[in-house]
C-alpha cells in the first residue's frame, strides 16, 4: 500500500554532486515514489552561498543554516555531499541525534572517523549509507558488505581514482610526460586546479581504508594505509613496463595475510601485466578486482567520479534508506566484528622493478648481485644497456626481483645507493597482479 505522507530529505551541500542529486530527485520523482512506496520530498538545501543561482531548485528551500534545517523536526533523511571533515562530521552527528538517517559521499570523513559515525548511527537505530564514497556509480560497497557477507574476501586490488588513471593512460597511450598528461586532465575537468589529493594518492588511500574495513570486517583508518603518489612516474618507466609486457596503474591493494592474523592496506603506482583485467581500464574509469574464497575473482567496473555517476550512487542509497524507514528497520551497519592488526608496508611481499645508473665497467653487475643476495632478495631478470643520453662512462641497469618482503627490497635499494659504482637509482616500481 502506497504511503501518501512524503519522506522529507535535507540536502547538505549543493555543488556538482548535490545539484545533480536535486535534479534527479525532481525529474524522477514519480519513479522514485513507485520504487520506494512513498513520495520523497526535497525539504531543504543547505549551502554556503545562497545568492548563487541553482537551476531547478526552489530558492525558498535554500538555507545557510544546516544545523537549523536538521533540527526543525520533520526531516527523515539527510544527504551529506559537503565533503571534508568539518562541518560534515558535526552535521552527521546532529542528524543522528535528531532521528535522521544519513546518506554520505564523504570518503575523507568515513576513512578518518567511520567507526565513531557507525557507532552513533547504531546507537540511534539509524542508517549510515555511503556507496558514493568509494567508486562513484560502481556498485561496490553494498555487494561487498551484503552479497559477499557469507564469503571470505582475501584480496582487493583496484583503480579507485579516475584522475590518476586518466593521466597514466595518456602517458601510456601517447608517450606524454607526466606534466603534459596532467595539463590535459586539468583542461578536460578531470583534475582540480590543485590535484594533490589525487596525484599524491590521498583520495585513493581514503577509499582504500573504507574498502579494507568492509572486506576484512575490521577497522582500518586512513593512517593505517601506506601511500605513495605517482608524480615521479616517467615516460622511461612506461617504456620499461612495455618491455615487460606491463603497464602502470595507481593501485589500492588490500590483502589478508596467509594466516588470517593481519591485513595490509596500501596505495602506490605499480606495473601490472597487460593480461590482467585492470590493465585495460582506460581514461577516467575505475575498476576494482575482488578475490574471495568461494566466489573467486570478481571485477567491478565503471565511471568512478563526476556529478551524474556519483549522484546515481547517492540516489541508490537514498532509495534503500527510505525503504528501511518505511519498514521501520535499518540496513547492515558496520561489520567490524574483529580487530585485526594492520601490518606495516615492510611486511608486504611484492616484487621490485629497479632502474640504476651505474658505472660502465667490469664487475658492476657482480657487485649489484652480491648486494641483493646479502639482503635475501633473489633476482629474476637483469638488463644492461648504454645510457640513451650518450654518457659514455655510464650504463643503465634494470633489475626485476622475485617476490620478497618490502622491507628487504627497500633495504636492498638503500644499500645500492651507497655503492661507489651506482651513480643513482633512476626509478623504483613495484610489480603486482601476477
Amino acid at each position: 500500500m502506497m504511503r501518501t505522507r512524503p519522506l522529507k530529505v535535507a540536502l547538505l551541500g549543493c555543488g556538482v554532486v548535490g545539484s545533480e542529486v536535486a535534479r534527479i530527485m525532481t525529474t524522477h520523482a514519480d519513479d522514485l515514489t513507485q520504487r520506494i512506496g512513498a513520495p520523497v520530498e526535497l525539504a531543504g538545501v543547505a549551502v554556503r552561498r545562497p545568492s548563487k543561482v541553482r537551476e531547478g531548485i526552489d530558492p525558498a528551500l535554500v538555507t545557510t543554516d544546516a544545523t537549523a534545517l536538521l533540527k526543525r523536526g520533520d526531516i527523515d533523511i539527510a544527504i551529506e555531499v559537503i565533503g571534508g571533515i568539518e562541518p560534515a562530521r558535526t552535521l552527521i552527528t546532529t542528524a543522528f541525534e535528531h532521528g535522521i538517517s544519513v546518506v554520505s559521499a564523504n570518503k575523507a570523513l568515513l576513512a578518518q572517523d567511520g567507526a565513531a559515525l557507525h557507532a552513533a548511527a547504531e546507537e540511534a537505530g539509524l542508517d549510515l549509507y555511503y556507496e558514493a564514497a568509494v567508486a562513484g556509480a560502481i556498485p561496490l560497497v553494498r555487494p561487498m558488505r551484503e552479497s559477499l557477507a557469507g564469503d571470505k574476501i582475501n584480496r582487493v586490488m583496484g583503480i579507485v581514482n579516475g584522475t590518476t588513471n586518466f593521466i597514466l593512460d595518456k602517458m601510456d597511450s601517447t608517450g606524454a610526460g607526466y606534466q603534459e598528461a596532467l595539463d590535459e586532465a586539468t583542461a578536460l575537468g578531470y583534475a582540480e586546479a590543485d590535484p594533490t589529493a589525487d596525484v599524491e594518492g590521498y583520495d585513493a588511500a581514503a577509499k582504500a581504508a573504507i574498502l579494507a574495513g568492509i572486506a576484512f570486517h575490521t577497522r582500518v583508518r586512513l593512517d593505517d594505509v601506506y601511500r605513495e603518489g605517482m608524480t615521479e612516474v616517467s615516460a622511461a618507466d612506461f617504456a620499461s613496463a612495455k618491455r615487460m609486457g606491463c603497464t602502470i596503474k595507481l593501485l589500492a591493494i588490500l590483502e589478508r595475510a596467509a594466516d588470517g592474523a593481519s591485513v595490509t592496506a596500501r596505495v602506490h603506482p605499480a606495473m601490472i601485466p597487460l593480461t590482467h583485467p585492470l590493465a585495460s581500464v582506460r581514461e577516467a574509469y575505475n575498476a576494482v578486482f575482488v578475490e574471495a574464497e568461494a566466489a573467486g575473482r570478481l571485477m567491478f567496473y565503471g565511471p568512478g567520479a563526476g556529478g551524474s555517476p556519483t549522484a546515481s550512487a547517492v540516489l541508490g542509497d537514498l532509495v534503500a534508506v527510505c525503504r528501511n524507514k518505511l519498514a521501520e528497520a535499518t540496513g547492515p551497519g558496520e561489520s567490524a566484528y574483529t580487530q585485526l592488526p594492520v601490518s606495516p608496508m615492510g611486511d608486504v611481499v611484492t616484487r621490485y622493478h629497479i632502474s640504476l645508473d651505474v658505472a660502465d665497467k667490469p664487475g658492476v653487475l657482480a657487485q649489484v648481485a652480491t648486494t641483493f643476495a646479502e639482503h635475501g632478495v633473489s633476482i629474476d631478470t637483469v638488463r644492461q644497456q648504454g645510457r640513451p643520453d650518450g654518457v659514455g662512462n655510464e650504463a643503465s641497469l634494470v633489475v626485476v626481483t622475485h617476490r620478497a618482503p618490502d622491507a628487504a627490497l627497500s633495504g636492498t635499494v638503500e644499500a645500492l645507493r651507497k655503492l661507489d659504482t651506482v651513480r643513482g637509482v633512476a626509478s623504483i616500481m613495484r610489480v603486482e597482479g601476477e
